[in-house]
């Protein structure tokens, strides 16, 4: 599985560097004054090569999945909620339908493994992914076996290069799956060597006893899958081990889209998680993400800290199906807009700053 995950994702060149610094220091404004706008304007112009770049058809994929550990009560709600999303996602009334169509972004509903069929749904925005009806029970045996995970990596890539090829440069990834706050805490936990009691959270508004109870199932999970001190899971492995179809899912559409040299916009904890595993496999794709908010889920501020990753918000957002990237959206247009439309100096007849 590790040939799939090593994808060729190209380092970012600095050639045009000293041109994109220009094009935006002579914009009609003091050195530094859009401030993150201007860090924005030049990873998004480095990430294009040009200094007029364009944010063409921006989308958002929700990749939705069940997973079998929720059967041991992590989550506050029952696993029939992740099918009934989806529903609410095809039938426009979830948060990220509203989020999406207020900014103009285009939005793809993925079943990467929801334990539901859906039919033949006459809805443009619906993939049916499906790899499996749900992930396996972590307390008894690998969420994923490594033939399944494989193919989630391999069919999210397949459906960014589709994106891709109808014109889009600038992509977000969601989730949706009751019990993936587990499977992103024991990723990270592994990753990072983050003490789990640090990277579990109340997810969606466990009690604190129910997240004692979370916290004694997952120390389980960890003790099932343990390895000896002198081994070490692979990212592959501890993907297959502890992740879901639809955080599989989203690494491989994270990798594919930097190897297509598309503007990544991530999302809150679980798309994190799934960034985690990518960047343990290929550095480089930072260098194309764009970190759209800080979860208020406890962990994923030191996921954050781990990437050395800086959040555009920090609005205490813990909804996930990728709102936060459809919230970050507008800055990120923004910083494209006045490095394509602000007069220069020079354009404009204002004198520059007396030396």
């Amino acid at each position: 599985m590790s040939e799939i995950l090593f994808c060729t994702v190209p380092p970012l060149s600095r050639a045009m560097d000293t041109e994109i610094h220009a094009a935006i220091d002579q914009k009609t404004k003091p050195l530094g004054a859009l401030g993150t706008l201007e860090t924005l304007a030049l990873q998004i112009a480095r990430i294009q090569q040009t200094i007029t770049p364009k944010l063409s058809k921006p989308h958002i994929c929700v990749f939705a999945a069940d997973h079998g550990l929720a059967r041991e009560g992590v989550s506050a709600y029952p696993s029939d909620v992740t099918a009934q999303m989806v529903i609410n996602f095809l039938n426009g009334g979830a948060g990220i339908n509203v989020f999406a169509a207020q900014h103009g972004i285009a939005l793809t509903v993925v079943d990467a493994g929801v334990n539901a069929e859906f039919g033949t749904r006459h809805n443009a925005n619906f993939i049916n992914a499906k790899i499996q009806r749900g992930s396996r029970n972590m307390l008894q045996e690998t969420a994923m076996t490594a033939e399944d995970c494989a193919l989630a990596v391999q069919r999210g890539r397949e459906i960014v290069r589709g994106i891709h090829a109808e014109g889009c440069s600038v992509i977000g990834f969601g989730e949706m799956g009751i019990g993936n706050t587990s499977a992103a805490a024991l990723i990270m936990h592994h990753i990072t060597q983050i003490p789990l009691e640090d990277c579990v959270g109340k997810g969606t508004g466990l009690t604190e006893e129910q997240m004692q109870h979370k916290l004694a199932i997952l120390r389980k999970v960890v003790e099932r899958h343990r390895i000896k001190a002198d081994e070490h899971f692979s990212p592959m492995t501890i993907l297959q081990t502890f992740g879901g179809f639809e955080i599989a899912m989203m690494c491989g559409a994270m990798l594919e889209a930097a190897h297509l040299q598309m503007i990544v916009l991530v999302d809150g904890f679980i798309a994190s998680s799934a960034l985690l595993i990518a960047h343990a496999a290929c550095p480089q794709i930072l260098e194309y993400c764009i970190f759209s908010h800080e979860s208020d889920e406890q962990g994923h501020k030191k996921m954050l800290a781990y990437l050395g990753a800086t959040p555009l918000l920090r609005l205490g957002l813990r909804l996930g199906e990728g709102t936060g990237c459809a919230l970050a959206y507008p800055l990120v247009a923004s910083a494209g807009a006045f490095l394509n439309s602000m007069a220069t100096f020079s354009s404009a007849g204002v004198s520059t700053k007396v030396e």
